[in-house]
C-alpha cells in the first residue's frame, strides 16, 4: 500500500511532503530513500514498489525546495535561511526517527542517490550507529576544497546584490557545465541523465525536475561537502557499518566510475569493514531509471538481504 504524509522540518515553516510504501504482510527491513537535486521521492515509485513487494517497508522525503516540501513556487531550488544543509539532513533524521518506532525490531536501511548520497555521506558521521547498512548510489566525485570554497564565495556575492533565492547561471554551470559534453550531440539537456530516452524525455519535460537550484542551496551544498573531506569526519562513521558504492561507469557526475573507486578506496583506507562497490558498463547518472533497472533493483534487493543478519 502506498500512502503520503507531512512531518515539520526542521527550517520551522515548511511541511515535508512524504511517500511509504508498505507491504501487505510482515515487515521484514526498513528502506529510507534520500534523492537527489531537483527531483522528488515519488520518481522512487518503481524500485520502492518492487521492495515492498519483497517486504520490505520503503520511505522516504521530499527535501526542502523540492517536490511537494514547499510554501510557495518561490522556494523551489531553496533550502533554508540559515543552516539549510543541517536542516535538510535534520529532516532526513526525523523522518528515520519516526520510521523507527514504527518498525523497531527490523534492519533499518538508507539509500542516498546523487545530492542524497552526499547528504547520507553526511548524515552517517553523525547518525551511523543502528543502522544495518547503507547504498551510496550516484555520488558525486569529491570536488577540490578550492572549487567548493570558490564556489561558497561566488554564492555569498550573488546573495548580497541578488539575494539568496537567486538562481546563478555561472554557479549552476560550475555544477553541471561538463555533465553532456561527453553525450555530444546531445538530444536533450539532460542525456547523461539516463541512456533510456523515454525515460529522459520524461525528466525533461517534468517541471518538478526543471526548476533552477538558488545560491542559498548551493551554498549550504558547498558547505555540507567541504565538511565530509575533513580526515576527522571519517573517524565518527562507525566502523562496521556496511556501505555499497553503486554508479554507472558512464555517469560524469562521479567522474565516469572513477571519482567513486578513489571514495570506495578511501573508506577503505580510514578502516571501514565492510565497503563494496559496482560500476554498471553503460550506464549513465540514474541506474534506477536506466535500461538495465531490472538487474539493478535485483543487486541492490540481494545486497540488503545479505546484510540483515
Amino acid at each position: 500500500m502506498k500512502d503520503e504524509f507531512y512531518y515539520p522540518s526542521k527550517d520551522g515553516n515548511t511541511e515535508i511532503h512524504t511517500i511509504e510504501w508498505k507491504p501487505e504482510g510482515e515487515v521484514k527491513a526498513v528502506l529510507q530513500i534520500c534523492h537527489g537535486m531537483v527531483e522528488y521521492i515519488d520518481r522512487y515509485d518503481g524500485f520502492a514498489s518492487f521492495l515492498c513487494a519483497h517486504g520490505y517497508y520503503v520511505v522516504g522525503n521530499d527535501h526542502l525546495g523540492h517536490g511537494k516540501s514547499v510554501q510557495s513556487k518561490s522556494e523551489y531550488g531553496f533550502f533554508a535561511a540559515k543552516y539549510g544543509n543541517a536542516c535538510v539532513i535534520g529532516d532526513i533524521h526525523t523522518l528515520r526517527q519516526r520510521t523507527a518506532k514504527k518498525y523497531p525490531s527490523v534492519p533499518y536501511f538508507i539509500l542516498g542517490h546523487s545530492m542524497g548520497s552526499a547528504l547520507l555521506r553526511q548524515y552517517i558521521q553523525m547518525y551511523g550507529k543502528g543502522l544495518a547498512g547503507v547504498i551510496i548510489m550516484g555520488t558525486p566525485r569529491e570536488m577540490p576544497k578550492l572549487a567548493l570554497r570558490t564556489g561558497k564565495s561566488l554564492c555569498r556575492i550573488d546573495s548580497i546584490f541578488r539575494g539568496w533565492h537567486y538562481q546563478s547561471r555561472l554557479v549552476n554551470k560550475m555544477a553541471f557545465g561538463t555533465y553532456n559534453k561527453k553525450f555530444k550531440p546531445a538530444e536533450t539537456r539532460a542525456d547523461w541523465v539516463t541512456s533510456d530516452r523515454e525515460l529522459r524525455e520524461k525528466y525533461v519535460n517534468d517541471p518538478l525536475c526543471s526548476f533552477g537550484f538558488t545560491v542559498n542551496a548551493y551554498y549550504h551544498m558547498f558547505n555540507g561537502m567541504l565538511k565530509t573531506k575533513k580526515k576527522e569526519s571519517f573517524a565518527m562513521v562507525p566502523r562496521t557499518l556496511p556501505v555499497f558504492f553503486v554508479s554507472g561507469e558512464d555517469d560524469p557526475v562521479g567522474g565516469f566510475g572513477a571519482g567513486v573507486t578513489k571514495l570506495y578506496k578511501k573508506y577503505i583506507a580510514h578502516g571501514m569493514q565492510d565497503v563494496s562497490i559496482k560500476l554498471y558498463p553503460g550506464d549513465r547518472h540514474e541506474l534506477l531509471n536506466e535500461t538495465d533497472r531490472a538487474s539493478v533493483y535485483e543487486d541492490l534487493y540481494q545486497w540488503l538481504e545479505s546484510k540483515k543478519f
